[in-house]
This record gives C-alpha cells, structure tokens and sequence, in this order.
C-alpha cells in the first residue's frame, strides 16, 4: 500500500489567496459564496439545482470542516485507490481543488476535459509521480502501477532495451533480487528465495519480454530492433514503444495519458481489447469517444479544478449531461415563470394602491374610503414583498443551457447556389506532398478525406485554403472560405487569423477582443454572442490570448468560425484537442450544416456518423474516392518521390 500525504493538512493555503486562472475553480468561488450568503438571509430563495443523476454525483459528497477533521484521524480505503480532500496548485494555479474519490478494483475509468484543465496531473498524482499539496491519496497495488506519460523521457542515444527495461523496472528489480537470492540461497534462505520466486511468476515475469514483442505487433512494430537508438524512431514510434512496454509489465493498476495518440485504427482496436482484457484497474486519459464507448465502465470529468464521475461509461456520460441540461432549462423556466409572475404582481397591486385616496385633510377622523391610506395597508404589503423577490431573482438569474452549436448559413447573398461550383484544382501538385489531377466541391456538397499520416491531407487542405501555393497546376475558389487547422499556429504567426488584420502581439488581446475582432457590433453583443455558444464563461472573456492552453485558443478560432457565414468550410483534424462533450456538439452542428464541407479527421465516431462523399489519399495522390465522386476526382499519377 502507498500512502501519500501533504505536509499541511490544512485545506486553506497560508498566505495570500492564489490568483483565478483559467481553468480553476476560482471563477465559481464567488458566485457559490453569494448564492449561500442569500440563502442564509432569504430562505424562500430557490436552492442551486440538483447536479444530476446519482452516477454523476459518485464520490463528490459535500465536505464540511467536521467531517474533514474525522477524515484527516485515518482514511479508509473502501476501494484501490483512494483521494481525500486533493488539492494541487502551480504557482498561484490552482490546477486540483480538494478533490475526493475511490477507484474500486477492476474498474476502467476515462478520464476527460478540456486541455489543461488538470488530467494530466491528476494521473501524475495517482501515479506517484508528483506529491500533492494538500489532502491523502493512497494506492493499493500489490501487483504494481504501470505509468504511461505522454512522452518518453529518455535521452535520443537511448535504445529501445532502455526504453523496454525502464518500464519494466519492478520485474527487472524483483528479478534481480531473486537471482541474488539463488547465488546465496542457503537452508535460511529457502522461504524468501520462495516468496520472490511467488511474486514473480504472480506478475508474469518469466513472459515478460514475449509480451514486449506481442505488444509491439499489435500495436504496428514487430520485430523491433532492442538494440537501436530512440533517436532513429518517429515520434510516433517511441509513443508505441512506450505503451507496448508499459503494456507488458502487467500491473495490477494501470494509468494511460493519452495512449491512442499516433495510433491507426487497427492498433487502437487491438488496444481497446487488450484493455478489456487486463486483469486488473484502468485509469486512462482520452479524447477518443469510441475508445470511451468501448472501454471505459465509467467517467471521470475534470474541470474547473474539480472532478466529477458519472457511471456506466460513455453512454451513461452522456446521458447524465443531457439531463444536466435539461434540469438547466427547466430552473431557467421556473426562474422566468417566477419573475414575471412577481412582475405582474407589483403591477396589479400597484394600481390597486392608486384607486385608494391618499391621506385628506382630517383624514384620520374619517371611516370607509376617506380613511388615511395606513402603510401596512395590504395592497403595500404585497407590493413590497413582491418587489424584494422580483429584486432577488433579477440579482440570481438561472441562466439557461447554452445554445447548441451550429455554424452560421450562408446568406442568399454570397452568389453561390446548391451545385454551384466553390473550389477545384486542375492538374495540382506540391512536390513530394501531394499530385491530383482534378477535384471539385460544389456548393452543399459533402467531402470526407481519409488516408494514413503523411498521405497529404493537410497538404490538400491548405491549397484549398489558399494557404499554400502549388508548384503547379490551378486552384479556382468562389466565396468565402473558412479554415479550422489541425495545428496551432503561433499568435505571431501569419497564419493565426487575427494576426494578418492587426499589430503584432496578438497574444495580449482578450479571448472576447479575439472573437469580436473584424465583426460589427457593441461588446456587450459580441459578449452575449460568444456566451450563447457555451465555450466559455463569463470570467473567462478577460483572458488574455497567451494565458490559454491550446484547447482554448482552439475555442476561440471554432467559435468565430462558427459565427461567420461561409461558402466552403475546411476542418482539418476539428476535434483535436477538444473535449469529447464539445466534439459530439460539433459533430452535431456538422450534421446540419447546408453548406459546403471537406473534412480531414481520425476521429472514427465522426467517419462513422459521416454522410457524404469520401476520398481516400496515399502517397499524396487519391488512392480510391466514393463512387459519387469518382467523376470528379481524378488522382493524376504517382506521387513524387
């Protein structure tokens, strides 16, 4: 058992308060804050909606400073792994707020979120591998914790045996001691010599390196030389080597950052089985939402330093935030049915209250009608009390879920109509990358390029865009195009969008300067629109650029993309980086758009759900294409070399 605590036990940091940053809990402090202040002063105030069904909540159980108190005394560990009360900070960042949960034996969790919302630490902290700040975790594995990060840290001259017997590094030293324990094995010794020899045919040990080589054909690397340098390897190709070998070590608890990254389909189904074979705990990281789907027995959602879990896998995810955002509009519903029934009843009363004469001369002698006007007269009293409600639900609105996505239409206006032609290239080649002989896209048209890396999809992607000039042959585009790249250029780069229409440091604006850049229109219309498509928050539209991570620059590009109508909409890779709850609403707005689309992506829930026509490219030349557009794809001839 592995117990790691934090030196203070305290769950409020000495010292000044860390600063908001993006991504934390610190934008919601104040908004939780007052909603409690305004229950405690006005208890027919409405309470803060359910959060959702039960599998939602799992391991989430409001704290008080009592019940802390008790936990800090001895934590039990009802599960394998167990985090009490986490809290992870970066300099004034705080990345992980007092985070509780349990994983219970033989369980897969996916973990989700936004990039750098915190997954990645939060499977650093399981793993050992960083200490918390606050709060106890404690792991239970006696059969070991096999850790894959994201990269490989190892240095280029390092050779694939290194890489092998680094994650296989609690087998090499358990067999190690037992071979130690054989050159001095002795009558004494016999009952410990046993005990490591029972250890280590429990963990496999002896297969060891057959299930190396096992992984590594299953994952697109057979017969891998142990003798060459990691230098000589693609990056894709050490990220393989890695997870093979992680893979190998057959630990009972097995933590995954990422592992589908640079795998094709066929590795990531031999994956996906191997996982629901493993005999043991999965903890893994993924934007994958099949690998969910296929994998994963529940979800675990990290964001806003806090996290979540909901049950029964990615399905059960989904279906507990579709009721989250049902509830969302239902309290929105009930706070607009509210307001305007308080609404109208200061109305009514109040021309109730006009009809009464005021206060005459004498007044307080007379009786009926001409009596002095009392101020605890009841048409007031409810004037008041209505007023005091219609105040409070006018200073606590519940606001309600954000609007689906969904890409603007294009105006009557651009010129182009259904079977208009947008783009074509003629006789096209860019050295070395890509050769077509002939493509067209027309106006509705649906375009789905698949192929393997390096096959000159992007390459295609940008001539189309206008980004990249061929070597030769003609590029003809009619309207406006809007691009959604794969890559992130820099805010300095002249392929950032906002750069090439204003000044240098581009990084310095605002997220809502960024999205209102070149649109007509107040701040506070660009703010309501940006709200309205639930990228971000509120407190978030202050941020500067360079403040981000990548997921949320992507953000800001998607959401002006989706913002400006468009005759040709380009989306290169469009749910990298996203989160798999972002992804299916893109993928939803997709299925609705009218407009011209050609679409590059890995993602295979998105191919599957795809109608449309299909090219396939390999070697940068169109391989095979769909028999509706085999009239109007045409490959040329062999890619140069």
């Amino acid at each position: 058992m592995t117990t790691t605590r934090a030196t203070g036990t305290s769950d409020a940091p000495t010292g000044p308060p860390p600063r908001p940053a993006a991504g934390d809990a610190s934008c919601d402090v104040a908004r939780r804050t007052d909603r409690a202040r305004t229950q405690e002063q006005d208890p027919a105030a409405p309470r803060p909606q359910d959060p959702g069904p039960a599998e939602g909540r799992e391991g989430m159980r409001p704290s008080s400073p009592r019940t802390d108190d008790r936990r800090r005394g001895a934590l039990r560990i009802p599960g394998q792994l167990a985090l009490d009360q986490i809290t992870k900070r970066y300099a004034t960042r705080v990345v992980l707020d007092r985070v509780s949960l349990t994983v219970k034996p033989g369980e897969r969790l996916g973990v989700i979120g936004d990039n750098g919302s915190g997954k990645s630490t939060l499977l650093k902290l399981m793993a050992g591998a960083e200490r918390p700040d606050n709060g106890e975790l404690v792991a239970v594995a006696p059969g070991g914790v096999g850790y894959l990060p994201q990269s490989l840290e190892l240095p280029p001259h390092a050779t694939v045996a290194d890489a092998v017997d680094l994650a296989l590094a609690d087998l090499r030293e358990l067999e190690a001691r037992m071979r130690a324990a054989e050159r001095s094995l002795g009558e004494a010794d016999l009952e410990a010599y046993a005990a490591l020899v029972a250890r280590f045919e429990a963990r496999g040990g002896y297969e060891a390196d057959v299930r190396v080589e096992v992984a590594l054909h299953g994952l697109g690397l057979p017969g891998l030389d142990r003798g060459r340098a990691l230098g000589t390897l693609s990056g894709g190709e050490r990220s393989r080597l890695a997870l093979a070998a992680t893979l190998a070590s057959a630990p009972e608890l097995l933590l995954l950052d990422e592992p589908t990254n640079d795998l094709d389909d066929q590795a990531t189904a031999w994956l996906e089985r191997r996982l629901r074979a493993h005999r043991g705990t999965v903890v893994v990281i993924t934007h994958d939402r099949m690998f969910l789907d296929r994998v994963t027995t529940a979800v675990l959602e990290v964001a806003d330093g806090r996290v979540r879990r909901y049950g029964d896998g990615y399905a059960g995810y989904l279906a507990a935030k579709a009721a989250e955002r049902a509830a969302q509009a239902q309290a929105h519903e009930e706070w607009r049915t509210e307001l305007d029934r308080h609404a109208a009843l200061v109305a009514a009363n109040a021309d109730r209250l006009a009809a009464i004469p005021r206060k005459t001369a004498k007044a307080g002698m007379g009786t009926g009608a001409w009596r002095a006007r009392s101020r605890t007269h009841g048409a007031a009293g409810r004037i008041r009390q209505s007023r005091q409600r219609l105040q409070w639900l006018t200073a606590h609105p519940a606001p309600p879920p954000p609007e689906p996505l969904r890409f603007a239409t294009v105006p009557a206006t651009s010129g182009t109509a259904a079977g208009d032609e947008v783009a074509s290239l003629d006789g096209v080649v860019v050295a070395g990358r890509l050769h077509l002989e002939s493509l067209t896209v027309r106006a509705g048209e649906r375009l789905l390029v698949t192929g393997p890396n390096g096959a000159g999809k992007t390459t295609l992607m940008r001539v189309l865009a206008g980004e990249l000039r061929p070597d030769a042959g003609r590029v003809r585009r009619a309207g406006r195009v809007g691009f959604f790249r794969q890559d992130e250029p820099g805010t300095d780069d002249p392929r950032w969008p906002l750069h090439r229409h204003g000044p240098a440091g581009t990084a310095h604006r605002t997220v809502l300067q960024a999205y209102a850049h070149g649109l007509p229109g107040s701040p506070d219309e660009h703010a309501d629109a940006l709200l309205a498509l639930g990228l971000f928050r509120p407190c978030d539209l202050g941020l500067r650029l360079g403040e981000l991570s990548y997921g949320q620059r992507r953000r800001v590009e998607l959401a002006r993309l989706v913002s400006r109508p468009v005759d040709l909409l380009l989306l290169d890779e469009p749910t990298n980086h996203l989160s798999p709850m972002l992804a299916e609403q893109l993928e939803e707005a997709l299925a609705s758009y009218q407009g011209a689309l050609v679409v590059v992506t890995h993602d295979r829930r998105l191919r599957a759900a795809f109608t449309g026509e299909r090219l396939e490219l390999a070697g940068g030349a169109a391989a095979a294409a769909s028999v509706a557009g085999a009239n109007r794809v045409r490959p040329g001839g062999s890619s140069p070399a």
